[in-house]
C-alpha cells in the first residue's frame, strides 16, 4: 500500500503522507494541524501518567517529513500548543533551533494561549482567523471560514480530528485518522498521536484518506 496519495485541486497538487501532513508541490510548504504539542506534560501536571516519548516521537515524525520534502514553510492550521508552557515546550524552543532556517507559521487554534511573547521567541508567526496564499486558504475550524473565501479559494482546516471506520473481517472495525476532502475544502487528521478523533461518514461527492499504519488508503 502506498505510503502517500497524490491529491490535485485545481492548478494545485498536494502530497497526503502518512506522516499526516500534507505537502504543497508547487509552493514547497509542508500543512498540518493539531499537533497539541505539551499535552502529555499537561496530563503529568494533573498527575496522570503519561509518557514523555509520545511527544519525542510526534517530533520525530516532524523532523522526517522535514528531511523528506524540505519544505522552505510550515503552515500549521491550528492547536499547535496544547495548554500553557510547561516542559515540553522547552523541547520544542531546542528543536526549533535546530530548523530555524523554515519558516513557520501558525493559524491560530482555541488551544493556542500561550502568550505572544513566546510565539515570537520561538520565531513563529502567528494569524488569527483566516489566512490565504494564492487560491488556498486556512483556518482552523471550518466555521470561520470567510465567506467570500470559499468563493474564489479551497480551504484547509483542522480542529475535529477526522477519521472513518474501516470493516474487517467478522463484522469487526477499526477506526483510523483520515484526510477528509469536500469539494470546498478539506479537514486535516490530528498530526498529534495523543489525541481524540471524530468519526465522519463522506457523502457521495466527498472523499476520505485513511491513515493505515505507513500507508493512505482511498476510502
Amino acid at each position: 500500500m502506498p505510503s502517500f496519495i497524490q491529491h490535485t485541486i485545481g492548478n494545485n497538487s498536494f502530497i497526503l503522507h502518512y506522516n499526516r501532513i500534507v505537502f504543497w508541490e508547487q509552493q514547497k510548504v509542508l500543512i498540518l494541524s493539531d499537533l497539541h504539542l505539551g499535552k502529555t506534560g499537561h496530563f503529568r501536571k494533573s498527575g496522570i501518567a503519561i509518557p514523555n516519548a509520545v511527544m519525542k516521537e510526534d517530533m520525530q515524525r516532524l523532523v522526517d517529513a522535514i528531511q523528506f520534502f524540505k519544505p522552505v514553510q510550515l503552515v500549521i492550521v491550528g492547536d499547535m500548543f496544547h495548554s500553557v508552557a510547561n516542559k515540553e515546550h522547552e523541547l520544542f524552543l531546542k528543536w526549533r533551533n535546530d530548523f530555524s532556517n523554515i519558516k513557520i507559521l501558525l493559524i491560530k487554534g482555541n488551544h493556542d494561549i500561550v502568550p505572544h511573547e513566546w510565539y515570537r521567541n520561538a520565531a513563529i508567526d502567528v494569524v488569527e482567523g483566516n489566512w490565504r496564499l494564492n487560491d488556498v486558504a486556512f483556518v482552523h475550524q471550518m466555521e470561520d471560514a470567510d465567506e467570500a473565501l470559499l468563493q474564489s479559494c479551497f480551504y484547509f482546516s483542522g480542529h475535529i480530528h477526522p477519521a472513518v471506520s474501516i470493516k474487517g473481517l467478522g463484522k469487526q472495525s477499526l477506526r483510523f485518522p483520515c484526510f477528509f476532502f469536500t469539494k470546498n475544502f478539506a479537514v486535516l487528521p490530528a498530526f498529534g498521536k495523543f489525541t481524540g478523533t471524530y468519526l465522519m461518514e463522506p457523502a457521495k461527492n466527498e472523499k476520505a484518506f485513511a491513515v493505515v499504519n505507513n500507508s493512505v488508503i482511498a476510502f
